[in-house]
């Protein structure tokens, strides 16, 4: 199992890393405190722009998609280091056209649209044109079981018919965002994993709704954000409809595989900016006579964050070369054990950082704070701790029954 990686991701990766200190950086603090500032923050800043004209033309785009056309033909293996690289930045992703949602949704429009729909919503995607928003959790439900699933995606002769509420939909709020993939149940008396459909959705189809931007814990994520979304009798051609009715669940299981390597490397890259932050707090402040690191055990607490970082990073990087070589149903278990340790790590180094701070660690002069909401919601997000322990348990002890 080696986890080198090639020399092509060497190269992409050092002109990464020159970019954000040389581009992104310097302006991120700026960029913060300016949409901040405003009232209406759903908006995107001249900078942002300028800054993906400037990546795109470096060569630093789509590097999420293996294919030398559209992007650089990266393994997961090679991609990870540089999704953790972006993590460190709240901008970064989506100047290099690698933020989620819209790296999933490409990824599912890749592998499983239409010609037609890959030119009407893959191509602006890849060229940042526009964003997405993805539309699965349901607000009355236990949506960890995406059986539970109430929203529905009836086909009525040569159309869908939508019908549900959607919220948790990630950057529904971004003022680009021009289609969303909703997944609903298209037939109910299908086995359990052929019941639902995923569907694409222009925004301005009549009938769908965005009833509220939702706050995570204090926190809107502008411009992207969380919203709840309501669908009332919106009707599509059946042609929107993503590989065909009732492969809702294969395709989810196919987005999720890839996804959740790059949300786990991205808060690996939010822990080593944390911990950055904590090793410099801890040596520049006194407190009763010496250096904070110095202090209430915190030399101990800050070795213990380095070796949790070395730990997840090490799992994380197995579970890329999982995927890359035994694909995503033979490492299930694998991107569950990053998904339920990584975000945790990363509460924790995150925690510990602020803790450094004192107060300063819970204002918005930091990014301690918005950093520990991150990690929090993904402990939630693409399914809770508790399921992918679950899973992980079971595909354990199926290795012991006779």
């Amino acid at each position: 199992m080696d986890f080198s990686p090639s020399d092509k991701a060497v190269d992409i990766a050092r002109r990464l890393d020159r970019f954000m200190r040389k581009e992104v950086e310097p302006v991120e603090p700026e960029y913060h405190r300016e949409l901040a500032a405003m009232d209406d923050p759903w908006q995107v800043l001249p900078v942002i722009g300028e800054l993906k004209a400037k990546a795109r033309e470096a060569g630093l785009w789509n590097l999420f998609l293996p294919d030398e056309e559209l992007g650089e033909g990266l393994s997961n293996l090679d991609y990870a280091p540089m999704a953790e690289r972006m993590g460190r930045s709240l901008i970064a992703p989506e100047i290099f056209n690698c933020n989620a949602p819209d790296t999933g949704n490409m990824e599912v429009l890749y592998h499983y649209g239409s010609d037609e729909q890959k030119a009407q919503w893959l191509k602006p995607l890849l060229a940042g044109e526009i964003r997405s928003a993805f539309c699965m959790t349901e607000p009355e439900v236990a949506s960890a079981d995406a059986t539970n699933m109430q929203a529905t995606a009836i086909v009525e002769g040569d159309e869908v018919v939508l019908n549900g509420r959607k919220w948790w939909s990630t950057g529904i709020g971004h003022p680009d965002c021009k289609v969303v993939i909703f997944m609903g149940l298209t037939d109910a008396e299908a086995d359990r994993h052929y019941r639902h459909s995923m569907v694409l959705v222009p925004v301005d189809t009549p009938g769908v709704k965005i009833e509220r931007m939702l706050n995570a814990m204090g926190f809107h994520d502008a411009p992207y954000g969380h919203g709840e979304v309501s669908f009332t009798d919106v009707r599509l051609p059946k042609s929107a409809i993503i590989a065909g009715p009732g492969k809702g669940f294969e395709i989810a299981q196919g987005r999720l595989g890839p996804g959740r390597i790059h949300h786990c490397m991205r808060l690996i890259g939010l822990a080593e900016h944390a911990l950055e932050l904590a090793c410099r707090r801890s040596l520049e402040r006194e407190a009763f006579g010496r250096p904070l690191a110095k202090l209430g055990g915190n030399s101990e607490k800050i070795g213990q964050a380095r070796i949790a970082i070395e730990q997840a990073r090490l799992l994380v990087l197995k579970a890329a070369w999982s995927l890359d070589h035994r694909g995503i149903a033979r490492s299930m278990s694998e991107v569950s054990q990053i998904k339920a340790a990584v975000p945790s790590m990363a509460q924790d180094v995150i925690d510990m950082a602020m803790q450094l701070h004192g107060g300063a660690g819970m204002s918005d002069d930091f990014p301690l704070a918005a950093a520990w909401t991150g990690a929090r919601a993904l402990r939630i997000a693409d399914g809770p701790d508790e399921v992918h322990k679950a899973l992980v348990a079971r595909m354990e002890l199926a290795r012991y029954r006779p």
